[in-house]
């Protein structure tokens, strides 16, 4: 039935066996229906452009809705359409858009979207991504279009007052940092979060660790105690085994050394490879005719290849390594398993307090090889080449070791 829809006439449409609807004569398209219960629903009907009938539906009279604004919303209705809008539809696109947006939480954009392309574009891909869910568990559950940057100011200062350093927590922003930027590159947000972020200021003048004259004497005496005392436990060991007429062991009096901590150790100090670079170092890497160590652009942390010489040490470390190598052909040091290292952290650690050297990390050694090159005098920018710097800045923290070069340029002025 068609009628006008006002207070007195909608109070006056009472229930029925049957539902039934009434439709307004002066808002096209208006009506409410009324149920069995008695309760009635207002709703606007339209065709869309292609001839399709729509109906949508405003709301349940009393439910937190008048007559008046039931009929506001018809009218809204009604100019939309004639302006050629399809309001269901849209209706419909924005709520799968919200649903979607509602599913790119952090954790599910960093499980479908960004891991995959973290570990193809990245050589440290996993490393990111392990960075991100260990440092951010709070932000895992939250949509991206609602991490504020309000929100990294304040977990960026709770790990500094939990001891962090500046330079940790600028790194661990970085990593979320790039994952976000990838949902923004894909179409996922809108605007980037943190672009408004700025570092947190670090002292570029902290000096870099690198070992004494003391610490390194004592260093290389523990390497070779540490290689005696397992050579000499698997004497004994194969002495028991004799004994019982087990088979025996391979002897490891027959080599250099008694595994590969020792050459591991030498070469990083003598090279300053990073620790990963040293995981994927391959026989093919290296040159022992000319004596030359190549890092490939493929595993190095700048991309672009380089070539170090190796010194008397670190070119007799390698050859005797190699006459006990598990893998001739292979990576130079892998695994007990064959396959790439993951970690020597508790090797490390005890060699060491054996040594009884504090505070200094695996790549520290790294460190120290550019250091000493700076003391014995060479140029900055060949230390820059050889320890595969992307800009001389980095190479910089090490000038102040440069010998006499400040006194020098000050004796210049008389």
């Amino acid at each position: 039935m068609q009628a006008k829809l006002s207070t007195s006439s909608v109070k006056g449409f009472g229930a029925q066996e049957k539902a039934y609807e009434v439709v307004d004569s002066e808002i096209k398209g208006f009506l409410m229906r009324v149920q069995p219960t008695g309760r009635k629903t207002f709703y606007f009907t339209y065709r869309t452009q292609a001839g399709v009938r729509k109906r949508i539906k405003i709301g349940v009279l009393g439910s937190n809705l008048t007559l008046a604004q039931a009929r506001d919303q018809a009218l809204s209705y009604a100019a939309q359409v004639s302006s050629g809008t399809d309001i269901q539809g849209e209706k419909v696109t924005n709520r799968k858009i919200a649903k979607e947006k509602l599913s790119h939480t952090l954790d599910a954009f960093l499980t479908t979207h960004y891991h995959p392309w973290a570990l193809t574009n990245h050589k440290s891909g996993q490393q990111t991504i392990d960075t991100i869910r260990s440092s951010f568990p709070d932000l895992l559950p939250l949509p991206l279009s609602e991490i504020t940057l309000k929100h990294i100011e304040r977990l960026r200062t709770e790990k500094i007052m939990g001891g962090l350093k500046a330079s940790t927590v600028n790194r661990k922003i970085n990593a979320l940092r790039g994952a976000i930027s990838r949902a923004l590159d894909w179409g996922i947000l809108e605007a980037h979060p943190l672009a408004k972020l700025k570092a947190l200021k670090m002292d570029a003048g902290v000096k870099a660790r690198y070992l004494s004259e003391g610490e390194e004497q004592r260093l290389f005496k523990t390497l070779t105690q540490r290689d005696e005392d397992i050579k000499a436990a698997r004497a004994r060991g194969n002495q028991f085994r004799q004994e019982r007429g087990y088979e025996l062991m391979t002897d490891l009096y027959q080599f250099t050394y008694a595994d590969r901590m020792t050459p591991m150790i030498i070469l990083s100090l003598k090279t300053g490879m990073r620790r990963g670079e040293l995981f994927d170092l391959r026989w093919d890497d290296i040159d022992l005719i000319n004596r030359v160590l190549t890092i490939r652009g493929e595993i190095a942390k700048s991309s672009k290849t380089r070539h170090i010489p190796l010194s008397p040490i670190a070119f007799e470390t390698i050859t005797n390594w190699q006459k006990q190598a598990p893998t001739p052909n292979g990576r130079v040091f892998p695994s007990d398993d064959g396959d790439r290292l993951d970690n020597v952290k508790n090797s490390w650690t005890s060699i060491l307090e054996a040594a009884a050297i504090e505070s200094f990390r695996w790549h520290d050694m790294r460190h120290d090889f550019a250091s000493k090159l700076v003391m014995k005098g060479v140029p900055l920018n060949t230390v820059r080449e050889l320890c595969g710097h992307a800009d001389l800045n980095t190479t910089l923290r090490y000038a102040h070791l440069a010998p006499d070069h400040k006194a020098d340029a000050v004796a210049l002025i008389g």
